[in-house]
């Protein structure tokens, strides 16, 4: 490997320590956003169904 691979490792390994440790201090908030994520990907899919739904009835 070369410094550039070992260098973007490094970070990454540091950024994923960082970000389980920010998970893990703020543990309700984290859960109200997957929450909230989840509805909006259910409202997405809902509308999308709606509108595959009409277009397959106009044929």
């Amino acid at each position: 490997m070369d410094k550039t691979g070992v260098v973007s490792l490094i970070a990454g390994i540091i950024l994923v320590i960082l970000g389980i440790y920010g998970v893990w201090l703020f543990v309700p908030e984290v859960i109200s956003f997957l929450k909230g994520v989840i509805g909006i990907v259910a409202i997405l899919i809902g509308i999308f169904l709606l509108i595959f739904g009409a277009i397959l009835i106009k044929d």
